[in-house]
C-alpha cells in the first residue's frame, strides 16, 4: 500500500509539473494571407514548424488558417487589433497605414542586408508606432514581379514601354501606381479570385511574382510573361505589439532567432527556384517578351519612381517626409 501511495504521489507531482509546463508555454494564434499550397505560404509554415520544434515548452504558434479563416485584406487589421496574434502577409496590404512599406517594394537590398544595415530596425519602429505590431521578419525577399498577359503584349512607340491601354488587369495595392502609369484598366481583387476572373475574361492580364504562376494555375490562361522583372516581394511576419510585449524573453528569443535564420534561408531557396519556374513556364508554352534596352530602362524607372512618389506623399501626410531619404539609403541606395 505504501508503495502504491508513493507511486500516486510521484504521478501527482509529475502531473503538476506537466500542467505547469503546458501553462508556461506561450501560444500565438496565426493566420496567413495566401492559400497553403502557395510557395510563400509553405515558407511561413516551415517557419512555424521550426519555432514549434525549437520552442517546445516555451512558445508555440497555432495556425488558424489562411484567407478562409480571415479574408486576406482584413488580416492586417485583425493582428493590429489583437483578433489574432500573428499574420503572414504582404506589407502592401496595409501600406496606407505604414507607408514605409514601400521601401521594401522598391528595395534593391535583401532582408539579410537591411537587417544588417539598420533598415529592418527602422521598419520595425514604424510598424510599432503606426500599426501596433512588431515587425518580426521579412521573408522570401528579393523575388521580383512580372506582368503576365493572355494576349501578346504591345509596346508604346513613344518610349518603348509596355502599353496596357485597353488591357483589363488584376490589381492590388503593390502595383496600383505603376499600372496606372501604364494606362491599364485595373480591377482590384484578391489573388484567390484571379483564376475565375481570367477564366471568365473579366481580366486578361495579372502581375505576379516571377515564381508561383503554375502553383496558382494561372498559366492555363496567361501565355506571355513581360520582362524585366520589377519590385521585390514584401512578405512579412507581424505580431500584435501588446502580445509581443507580454511574451517572456525566452519566447521572444526563439521567435527572433528563427526569424533571422528564415530571412537568409528563404532568400536562398527562392532565388534557386527562379530558373526552375521559368523552365516550367516555357515547357507549358509560355512566351517571354522583353523590352528593348531603352524601353526596359524607361519601364523600370516608371515602376520605381511611382513607388517612391507614393511613399513620399504618404509619409509627408503622416509628418515623416524627412525620413524618406534615410529609408531610401537603407533599402535602395543609388
Amino acid at each position: 500500500m505504501k508503495k502504491f501511495l508513493s507511486l500516486l504521489t510521484v504521478a501527482a507531482l509529475g502531473a503538476t509539473v506537466s500542467v505547469k509546463a503546458v501553462l508556461a508555454e506561450e501560444v500565438l494564434r496565426a493566420v496567413h494571407a495566401f492559400p497553403s499550397f502557395l510557395v510563400y505560404t509553405k515558407t511561413f509554415l516551415s517557419f512555424v514548424d521550426e519555432v514549434n520544434a525549437r520552442g517546445k515548452g516555451v512558445v508555440r504558434i497555432q495556425v488558424m488558417g489562411g484567407p478562409e479563416a480571415i479574408k486576406m485584406f482584413e488580416q492586417p487589421n485583425a493582428v493590429r487589433d489583437g483578433v489574432v496574434d500573428m499574420v503572414h502577409t504582404p506589407g502592401s496590404f496595409y501600406g496606407a497605414a505604414v507607408p514605409e512599406i514601400d521601401a521594401m517594394v522598391a528595395s534593391t537590398k535583401t532582408a539579410v542586408e537591411t537587417r544588417a544595415n539598420g533598415g529592418t530596425a527602422m521598419m520595425d519602429a514604424a510598424h510599432q508606432t503606426r500599426f501596433n505590431v512588431k515587425y518580426l521578419a521579412w521573408i522570401d525577399s528579393g523575388i521580383g514581379f512580372n506582368i503576365f498577359t493572355v494576349n501578346e503584349p504591345k509596346f508604346r512607340s513613344s518610349d518603348g514601354v509596355l502599353d496596357l491601354g485597353g488591357v483589363k488587369i488584376r490589381d492590388n495595392p503593390i502595383y496600383t501606381a505603376f499600372l496606372k502609369s501604364l494606362d491599364a484598366t485595373t480591377s482590384p481583387m484578391p489573388s484567390t479570385e484571379a483564376y475565375g476572373a481570367l477564366e471568365k475574361g473579366v481580366i486578361d492580364a495579372a502581375p505576379w511574382t516571377t515564381i508561383g504562376i503554375t502553383d496558382l494555375k494561372w498559366d492555363k490562361f496567361v501565355k506571355y510573361m513581360v520582362e524585366p522583372a520589377f519590385y521585390s516581394t514584401d512578405l512579412g511576419i507581424i505580431v500584435n505589439l501588446d502580445r509581443w510585449n507580454s511574451l517572456s524573453s525566452e519566447a521572444k528569443a526563439v521567435l527572433e532567432e528563427v526569424a533571422i535564420e528564415w530571412e537568409q534561408k528563404s532568400y536562398d531557396e527562392r532565388q534557386a527556384e527562379v530558373e526552375k519556374y521559368k523552365a516550367a513556364y516555357k515547357e507549358g508554352g509560355m512566351s517571354f517578351v522583353s523590352h528593348s534596352d531603352a524601353g526596359g530602362a524607361n519601364y523600370l524607372k516608371l515602376a520605381y519612381d511611382s513607388v517612391w512618389a507614393r511613399a513620399t506623399e504618404r509619409m509627408t501626410e503622416k509628418g515623416s517626409g524627412g525620413d524618406v531619404a534615410k529609408l531610401r539609403s537603407l533599402y535602395a541606395p543609388e
